[in-house]
């Protein structure tokens, strides 16, 4: 379900007509989160690790009302749900886009998280699931240490879809963390709601 913002009565009008001006709307950061509890949660319990940080990102994301918003034309819509679309490594070295949907129970998530992976790996191709705006586009890069990140984008497309990438755990003095990378587009959200947002996801993934 979504609705759609009166532009008139919104307290961002301003910021949403200004930026939705630019050709670049985005903006991005990259975060360094703690994922020791996080790790042995999903050691413990025979959880993807991937798939464990996934659930707790999206949980974050659902939370902050400007991660909901999507633009369509003229219009902004918010939506009572987003849902994960992230790239999924193949064994031949390509990746696949996959759709999943949220559930708020990491259980229910899960299995059906796992289904679509084995789909879209045992699949070719760059798309297979199709999915909607009330998406964030993830994204996981285990090989890197990353400090900054960039996307590939089309400027004539005009996307909101929020962007997140995780990048390699590293341990240091019994710790474990890893960059992420978020990005959102400056018309619908501010820092203020990227701060909000990686509060959330690491007091999740403290749990």
């Amino acid at each position: 379900m979504k609705q759609e913002l009166d532009l008139n009565t919104w307290k961002r009008k301003d910021h949403f007509r200004f930026f939705s001006a630019f050709e670049e709307p985005f903006f991005g950061v990259v975060i360094r989160v703690d994922v020791t509890r996080a790790y042995h949660v999903s050691r413990e319990n025979g959880y993807p690790f991937f798939l464990y940080y996934l659930h707790a990102a999206l949980t974050a994301a659902n939370r902050i009302e400007s991660f909901r918003y999507r633009i369509d034309g003229e219009h902004v819509w918010l939506y009572d749900m987003v849902h994960p679309s992230p790239t999924i490594n193949r064994p031949d070295g390509t990746f696949g886009f996959a759709y999943m949907e949220y559930q708020e129970s990491f259980e229910d998530f899960r299995v059906e998280a796992e289904k679509e992976i084995t789909r879209v790996r045992e699949s070719t191709g760059l798309f297979g699931s199709a999915s909607g705006e009330n998406v964030v586009h993830c994204s996981s890069l285990p090989w890197l240490d990353f400090t900054s990140l960039s996307h590939a984008r089309s400027f004539s497309f005009r996307d909101s879809c929020p962007k997140i990438s995780f990048g390699k755990m590293t341990e240091t003095e019994g710790r474990r963390s890893m960059p992420v990378s978020i990005h959102v587009n400056h018309a619908l959200a501010d820092g203020n709601d990227v701060g909000l947002f990686a509060e959330a996801f690491q007091e999740i993934l403290n749990r």
